[in-house]
């Protein structure tokens, strides 16, 4: 009986009958078989273009692309049907879904975010357009989780300097963060590491250098201690604090450096 099926579905595809084929199009669709859903109404899309069903065709070949999880198809097919058919009345759920399918294709904080992008983008433009849709606060929601996770990215990568041990560039990205996101949930341990870091870079420089950057890193403990004066990371910001006074202290007066080790 399968054989027999696909036989009959394989006569299917092959027929010029595209009234047929848009009636078993939305039958394999509402039977949740969207895989030949999707290739029936690939099948007649180009036909029922200049009709009046065609953002109906358009609008359910982009929904059997998106029933798959193939979010690339759909998001695809979504967006174009919503650029060019903005009357249609699934336009503005096309708009939104194309928001929706990239969202779906956003990875993990760690990877490229360009999907996440992509979402982030989509979902605004959308909210600008259509503030009072019934989409509306999901849009809403899938924005914040965007936003979210380039605030991740941008912590995991300016902590993978550090962790790295290469203090330049980790205060180069820690301080892009923060200035990126100046509300972010990791601010206090960003300014921690930025601390850290500067003092780190002090410690290892060679003498000619040093100046300058205990320098910095003071400027850096009175910003972390007035932003955050009863930190978790108090201790070691205090022990930071003693060595780099200690250090400054001594240029300033001339005594030998040594003696502070």
């Amino acid at each position: 009986m399968g054989f027999a099926s696909c036989s009959q579905y394989e006569k299917l595809r092959k027929s010029t009958d595209y009234p047929l084929k848009y009636r078993k199009a939305f039958e394999y669709y509402h039977a949740g078989d969207f895989i030949r859903a999707g290739q029936l109404f690939d099948d007649i899309v180009s036909v029922y273009r200049a009709t009046n069903r065609a953002d109906t065709v358009a609008f359910y070949q982009a929904m059997s692309y998106l029933k798959q999880r193939n979010y690339e198809l759909a998001s695809h097919y979504f967006g174009r049907l919503f650029r060019e058919s903005r009357q249609s009345p699934f336009a503005e759920e096309s708009e939104f879904l194309t928001g929706y399918c990239f969202y779906m294709q956003s990875p993990r904080a760690s990877l490229d975010q360009e999907n996440t992008n992509a979402a982030i983008e989509a979902f605004q433009i959308f909210l600008m357009r259509h503030p009072e849709s019934t989409f509306a606060e999901d849009a809403t929601k899938y924005l914040a989780e965007m936003k979210d996770k380039l605030v991740d990215k941008s912590y995991i990568t300016a902590k993978l300097y550090y962790d790295l041990g290469q203090y330049k560039a980790s205060i180069i990205a820690l301080n892009n963060s923060l200035e990126d996101y100046p509300e972010t949930k990791y601010r206090e341990e960003l300014m921690y590491l930025l601390l850290r870091s500067n003092f780190l870079l002090a410690e290892n420089s060679v003498p000619a250098r040093r100046l300058e950057r205990f320098q910095a890193t003071m400027d850096e403990y009175y910003s972390f201690v007035g932003e955050f004066p009863d930190s978790q990371y108090s201790r070691d910001v205090q022990r930071m604090f003693n060595r780099t006074d200690r250090f400054l202290q001594a240029r300033a007066t001339g005594e030998e450096e040594d003696e502070l080790n």
